[in-house]
């Protein structure tokens, strides 16, 4: 004649086993994607929260050197931090500085080691100023000082 009420019961139970386990399948997969992206995010968090410098210039004594201007940089992170023109850019009074109008004595500086900026005196005229410098991670100082 047919199923009977156990065998209905059986093909039911195995179905719902089947969907359950296909759910779990996904949850499993949309956990492991959200753990991975906030993993990822942590260290990222963490590389900037590592990664700090500051323009420790005296604001009214800045020196030159030929026909530049010096500014010392200080690495006060905890990793090492480059220091070129593609790493850094610089801003003296929100306007973008070329370049090939400034560059770095060193390539990188270690944690609590300070290198120098050199920025051309033609970008810099008398007065007061803000010196903005952007670094990797976009961590940023200002500087506000007068020639």
């Amino acid at each position: 004649m047919g199923f009977s009420l156990s065998g209905t019961h059986v093909i039911f139970f195995i179905a719902s086993v089947i969907i359950a386990s296909a759910v779990s399948g996904v949850f499993i997969a949309v956990i492991n994607d959200v753990m991975t992206s906030f993993s990822e995010r942590g260290k990222r968090i963490e590389e900037n929260l590592d990664t700090k410098f500051k323009i420790i210039n005296d604001p009214d004594d800045i020196p030159t050197l030929v026909s530049d201007y010096l500014f010392y940089v200080k690495n006060i992170g905890i990793r090492a931090l480059a220091t070129t023109n593609e790493t850094f850019n610089i801003f003296i009074d929100g306007e973008i500085v070329v370049s090939v109008n400034y560059y770095f004595s060193d390539n990188s500086i270690q944690p609590d080691k300070v290198t120098t900026l050199f920025v051309d005196n033609s970008e810099i005229s008398t007065g007061d100023h803000t010196l903005r410098a952007v670094g990797p991670l976009d961590i940023v100082d200002e500087f506000i000082f007068t020639i």
